[in-house]
């Protein structure tokens, strides 16, 4: 006969809410965490997530943002990010990864990387920036997430956090255990503890990951050739967008640095280093117009960039003459737009952004010959634009010279062979042809590349049936069916919050990312145990317009 007193029934659900709290923890951490041997010296997130895995994650998370609709498939404003931030990423040798920088259609002002080598950018941020130098404060800051492994080491830092759990759920058994007539108080206290300690122990670190990512992304900043004072410039201004959420809770809570002290910091670390200006590029001004160009409605956006011109509010004028040719262009007002491009085109330098625009005009204009002839000329001087590489061949599709566009496709797959878009006007090309079998497998490469592998698997399905030739089609096919039982697989763990054996690799985790580690916008690491209240309650504080500032 036991002589311990029941619990009372408040104690009792609190028991019950903390082990299930603990469990569905458990549940969305992977299996490999209590398979693990003792972390070898040097890098500790290794003992979480080797670097293959990590990239194999950033992989599968970046195909779910391609197929989201939020990605913004851009090549001018991609390849911008892209020429930024490796200058960034090789101003200082020894980075883990190749990287992707891409930008999000989102007007909220973000950045997040992610594991692997990927960093976004929200269009909101670069159109909030008002330099170069400033843009590349940001890019510094987060491609340091990447090269100091803040998410490998995150995911070591929420077991760390559970096994703290643990150890108070097992303190709250002993205390429920007592003869004390205070005991049910003691098991609500040791509870509410584990449960602080938890969360303030994720807080604490991924505000250690801030400060570090400031600290170490302005070192890569200065060493890329920018301004000191951009970091501290850039956070003014995000201090100003933000004020309206960092009043709502402690700095205690914030699990960043409050922005006053990071401009502080930022300050300080500016006087360490010689005052120096650094113009912008005219790539950074055109890309910004090209992004105002897209707000609105294509009349409000053409009636901006008339107005700025009119009134010479502008920063530099040749990007506003681009952006008002883009919003014309966006408008279909194509007699306008050629004529605004020829007067463009009488001050401005050659660029590439420039002809891309100028073979657009022309295509959307139906002036096929004349755009084909256009981006010939503009490819010899710049093959390496992504625009102009993906425009050339849509050209030639829409003057029905499949079998040349195919050819020139073939050649730049051979390039960029996981390049999505090129498989999409590959596609195209083999359907005008008749080629039944390659259209279907260049489809399905495009499916894959989005993360949409049922549509991927139907495609080689029909690959498959469509002729000779079909041992590669196969083979692929084989390899998408096993990554989406995989996929499958880990997304029934994830719901019914089971555990299974077959689950000992991180890199399965990936299908099911967005639940088990990101948060719904992909902004890194979300806090363990940050509850939809506090979301939702954030978001009634907001008013309407108000930007949203999440792990920047």
């Amino acid at each position: 006969m036991s002589l311990t007193p029941p619990l009372s029934r408040t104690s009792r659900r609190s028991l019950a809410a903390m082990v299930a709290w603990i469990a569905v923890s458990l549940a969305t951490t992977p299996v490999s965490f209590a398979q693990q041997n003792l972390p070898e010296l040097g890098d500790p997130s290794a003992a979480f997530l080797s670097g293959a895995q990590e990239r194999k994650l950033g992989e599968a998370v970046m195909r779910q943002i391609r197929g989201s609709g939020g990605y913004l498939n851009d090549p001018e404003v991609n390849g911008y990010l892209n020429e930024l931030g490796n200058r960034l990423v090789t101003a200082i040798p020894g980075a883990p990864f190749d990287f992707e920088f891409f930008a999000m259609a989102d007007s909220s002002i973000n950045a997040f990387a992610l594991p692997g080598g990927f960093v976004g950018v929200n269009t909101g941020l670069i159109l909030l920036a008002q330099s170069e130098s400033e843009l590349a404060s940001v890019l510094g800051h987060e491609i340091t997430h990447v090269t100091q492994h803040h998410i490998a080491r995150g995911i070591g830092n929420q077991r760390d956090a559970l096994l703290m759990a643990l150890g108070a759920l097992a303190a709250a058994v002993l205390a429920s255990r007592s003869h004390s007539s205070s005991s049910g108080d003691m098991t609500q206290g040791a509870i509410a503890a584990a449960q602080g300690l938890a969360i303030q122990s994720q807080i604490n670190f991924t505000r250690q990951n801030e400060e570090e990512a400031d600290r170490l992304g302005f070192e890569r900043t200065y060493a890329a050739g920018f301004e000191p004072t951009a970091m501290a410039g850039f956070f003014e201004r995000l201090q100003k967008a933000s004020i309206w959420f960092e009043g709502n809770s402690p700095s205690y809570f914030h699990d960043h640095p409050e922005t006053y002290q990071r401009i502080a910091e930022a300050q300080a670390r500016a006087y360490t280093k010689p005052f120096r200006q650094v113009p912008d590029s005219l790539d950074f001004h055109m890309v910004r117009a090209l992004l105002r160009s897209y707000e609105g409605t294509p009349r409000d956006a053409t009636l901006f960039f008339e107005n700025a011109i009119a009134e010479r509010k502008f920063n530099n004028e040749i990007a506003s003459h681009y952006g008002l040719v883009a919003a014309l262009l966006r408008a279909q007002d194509f007699k306008r737009a050629q004529k605004e491009l020829s007067e463009l085109e009488k001050t401005a330098p050659p660029h590439p952004m420039i002809e891309g625009m100028a073979g657009q005009v022309l295509t959307q204009s139906g002036q096929l010959q004349a755009a084909i002839v256009r981006y010939q000329a503009a490819l010899v001087r710049y093959p390496r634009k992504m625009q102009l590489v993906y425009d050339y061949p849509d050209a030639l599709l829409k003057d029905n010279q499949a079998a040349k566009a195919v050819a020139f496709l073939s050649d730049q797959l051979q390039r960029f062979p996981s390049d999505g878009p090129l498989h999409q006007l590959a596609a195209r090309g083999y359907a005008a042809l008749g080629k039944q079998l390659l259209e279907h497998q260049h489809q399905a490469e495009f499916y894959a590349w989005q993360g949409n592998l049922k549509a991927a698997v139907v495609q080689l399905e029909l690959a498959v049936k469509a002729g000779d030739c079909r041992a590669r089609a196969t083979r692929r096919l084989r390899s998408l069916l096993w990554n989406e039982s995989e996929r499958d697989a880990v997304v029934a763990i994830t719901q019914t919050g089971r555990r299974r054996a077959v689950v000992e690799d991180v890199t399965l985790m990936a299908a099911a990312a967005d639940t088990m580690i990101f948060g719904p916008r992909c902004d890194q690491l979300e806090v363990l145990f940050r509850g939809e209240a506090s979301r939702n309650q954030r978001e009634k504080a907001r008013p309407a317009g108000a930007a949203v500032v999440f792990h920047l």
